[in-house]
């Protein structure tokens, strides 16, 4: 009888539990009409009835963290929210734990949102992590440094145009003395793809350009609109002369001088051009 009914449009109406060593009697009945279309005798039935989230214990009333029906209150970035409704500084919750969504992929999503990343599948998408600019500005005249933004257009990568969606940019705000990355901003083809270059690079707290590890100079393939990120990255200006002092400073005499010969080679080369136009 299963075979010809279509449990998508049914419903459990009722579960008669065992009694007396008869067998468990589920009626099911469809969806719409509540009309009774089958009665199923089976040997036992399990119920899945929902989960509870595993919040006590925590220690939340210690910071004035009031759970509702034991999921924690969270912001739409996973911050946790105190029983007056304000952030608490540092704290994060995804998962179960917040209610929101239990599912397992979705939890993922909101650890990617915690970190302030986002993307939106539109077309063409939207994707960004870090800060937005009026946030960087904030946060440059509060502590005291300059901010710099560098863009780069999707018309000028190859993969782009052979795909016909040339219309697209990407924006890096960042900082000129230390190239710390404050926030990358990518609008056309495959946005939300390409964004995790950036998300990585500021998860690992790395700079756009330093001695030893330097993603202005990392190789991207071509054509692939990975070099979008490419160009956008070399086109930042930052001070070597800066990133030179932090990285001397961490070395020995033998490491300084390995890492000097370049530039001193460079110093060399421009004396004795120098020299030659002069004589």
């Amino acid at each position: 009888m299963l075979e010809t009914l279509s449990l998508r449009t049914c419903m459990i109406y009722e579960i008669t539990p065992v009694k007396d060593g008869r067998p468990v009697v589920i009626e099911l009945t469809d969806a719409k009409t509540k009309e009774l279309k089958v009665t199923l005798e089976v040997d036992a039935a399990l119920t899945a009835t929902g989960r509870a989230p595993f919040t006590e214990g925590l220690g939340l009333e210690n910071i004035n963290v009031l759970t509702q029906r034991s999921f924690i209150p969270v912001d739409e970035r996973m911050r946790v929210l105190d029983a007056d409704g304000k952030l608490v500084p540092h704290l994060y919750c995804i998962g179960d734990a917040n209610g929101k969504m239990m599912l397992a992929h979705a939890a993922s999503a909101q650890g990617i949102s915690g970190m302030e990343l986002a993307a939106c599948f539109i077309h063409p998408e939207i994707s960004m992590v870090g800060l937005t600019g009026p946030q960087a500005r904030e946060k440059a005249e509060k502590e005291g440094f300059e901010m710099s933004i560098a863009k780069t257009s999707f018309k000028a990568n190859t993969k782009a145009l052979a795909e016909n969606e040339g219309e697209g940019l990407a924006k890096l705000i960042y900082r000129p003395d230390n190239g710390e990355i404050l926030g990358v901003h990518i609008f056309g083809l495959h946005a939300a793809d390409l964004v995790h270059e950036a998300s990585n690079a500021i998860a690992l707290g790395k700079s756009i350009q330093a001695i030893h590890y330097d993603i202005k100079f990392a190789v991207h393939a071509h054509p692939t609109l990975s070099e979008v990120l490419d160009e956008l990255f070399k086109s930042a200006k930052v001070s070597h002369l800066r990133f030179l002092f932090l990285e001397l400073t961490a070395f020995g005499i033998s490491e300084i001088m390995t890492i000097l010969e370049p530039f001193i080679l460079q110093v060399t080369d421009i004396a004795l051009l120098i020299n030659t136009l002069v004589i």
